[in-house]
């Protein structure tokens, strides 16, 4: 699914009014009877409902919702606030609907002064001051307004935004001055920052209204941003065919693991067998030899010279795709060794966890980087990666879609929206996956599945797109037995099967 910017979702909204066709305070009409069906679903007639209406389109919306919650036999107080006396159209339309209401009895518009109701536990607020189109922090009596709700013990309802939260970035927004809602009910799709970390403590609860935007003007606008949706795998995957032998099922290569971080060489291996590859060769330290042989004897172990550390870098000739970081160690022989390791590798390649953390102590080798290598920092590691802390996860973003245009790399983001940044500076955010999954080795086990897709035969896009679907949901389908608490990445390993066999049915 595409995700737009604001300035795209204004100009959906106008393309719909234009070739529907209708105009567009019936549209405005259509949107507010989605969202009061939305209210009418969770709070009863008894809830006392206070109505915060801004200038523009966002308060034509509350409006419209007060009003018809009055109709509905709620008990509505609506305050529109016209401090310039200059409110939009719709919003001048909805007024006039809403005091032409013989129900309608508290309305209040404020041009000056303010005296602000009483908000109790009880109170539902809907918050209809600013909407999508804002692009400047909240200052004044707004950011007021607003700190006034948020300090309330009333619960909020935000139309489609959180007043004060921008669509797309915030990195220099005054959080203090964004409302905190319970419930968000966005129109038409999520916005772009409701998939960044920093954003949730406005969002709440979220849903999704469709209110039937047109579906030419989606289909032929491009986008730079996107969502895995569950058909968006299920048309990726690679079946095998009945007489398939392992050799048809690819060979990786996986170079994993330092005396004392075994862990990581084990999981990441595990994913990959799980994962549906051939066979998998583990190329480790002489220490991880028998834990390595107990842990999954379906590997095939390659042993370095070395005793505790990763040291020489080996020939990939026969190898359909590498994984190479987990566990690794920073040692200097190590350093070297890993470098080496990828310029030689005649195949695609995963890097992760040490090979990042290596390539931050040394940026000048990102650009030896081969063209098409796959990267999957977390937010610190990508941090270290570009040189410095982000101020903000959309900042981080965009420094990782920049890094990936640069070095023409598929590099992931992991969080809980993982984002996927390509190297023709698209990104493609993942739809699955818990808090749960916040734990040591979670990373190792993506790495080890997007390996063993790439050895498949998976293209680089897909295997990235496949493989942390599949992460998210093996974490979502064990979190339904286990819990957030208790999961741990061998669990995630565990649940890959089931995952797999839920995309395949």
């Amino acid at each position: 699914m595409k995700i737009f910017t604001s300035a795209q979702i204004h100009e959906l909204d106008r393309y719909t009014i234009e070739h529907e066709p209708i105009k567009s305070i019936d549209l405005m009409e259509r949107a507010a009877k989605a969202i009061t069906r939305a209210i009418m679903e969770e709070w009863s007639t008894h809830t006392p409902i206070v109505v915060f209406a801004g200038p523009g389109n966002n308060g034509g919306d509350a409006l419209a919702v007060a009003r018809l919650l009055i109709n509905e036999g709620y008990k509505v107080s609506t305050y529109l606030f016209n401090i310039t006396n200059h409110l939009s159209e719709d919003c001048i339309k909805n007024r006039q609907r809403l005091l032409e209401s013989k129900h309608s009895k508290e309305f209040n518009e404020v041009t000056t002064k303010f005296d602000p109701p009483e908000l109790t536990a009880d109170t539902l607020v809907i918050d209809g001051l600013f909407g999508s189109g804002l692009d400047k922090p909240l200052a004044g009596g707004f950011a007021s307004l607003v700190k006034y709700i948020n300090q309330s013990p009333a619960k909020v309802v935000s139309i489609d935004v959180p007043s004060g939260l921008m669509a797309e970035d915030n990195t220099y927004n005054v959080r203090a001055n964004i409302i905190h809602a319970t419930l968000t009910l966005t129109l038409h799709e999520r916005k772009l920052s409701f998939l960044l970390a920093d954003s949730q403590p406005f969002i709440g609860r979220l849903k999704v209204l469709d209110i039937r935007l047109s579906q030419e003007f989606m289909q032929k606008t491009d986008a730079q941003y996107y969502i895995l949706e569950e058909n968006d795998i299920r048309s990726r995957l690679l079946h095998r065919h009945d007489f398939a032998n392992k050799g048809d099922m690819g060979n990786a290569l996986i170079i994993a693991g330092s005396y004392g971080m075994s862990g990581a060489a084990i999981l990441t291996t595990r994913a990959c067998l799980r994962s549906g590859v051939g066979k998998v060769t583990v190329h480790t330290p002489k220490k991880n030899y028998d834990i390595m042989q107990i842990s999954v004897p379906e590997a095939v172990l390659q042993m370095d010279h070395e005793e505790t550390a990763f040291t020489e870098a080996v020939d990939t000739d026969d190898f359909d795709a590498l994984a190479i970081g987990p566990g690794l160690g920073q040692q200097e022989q190590t350093t070297i060794a890993m470098i080496t390791q990828i310029r030689r590798a005649q195949c695609p390649i995963v890097a992760d966890a040490d090979a990042l953390n290596i390539l931050a102590s040394h940026r000048a080798w990102m650009q030896q980087l081969p063209k098409g290598i796959i990267l999957t920092p977390h937010a610190k590691e990508l941090d270290r990666l570009t040189g410095s802390p982000a101020n903000a996860d959309y900042e981080r973003l965009h420094r990782t879609r920049e890094l990936a245009k640069s070095i023409q790399a598929y590099i992931i983001l992991k969080g809980h929206n993982s984002a996927l940044c390509l190297p023709n500076g698209n990104v493609v955010f993942n739809s699955t996956g818990n808090s749960g999954m916040a734990t040591a080795g979670s990373g190792d086990v993506l790495t080890g599945i997007i390996t063993a897709l790439l050895a498949r035969g998976y293209n680089q896009q897909n295997a990235c797109m496949v493989g942390m679907y599949l992460h998210g949901l093996a974490g979502d389908l064990a979190i339904k037995d286990l819990g957030k608490e208790s999961l741990t990445a061998g669990d995630l390993v565990n649940y890959l099967p089931k995952a797999f066999k839920l995309l395949d049915d």
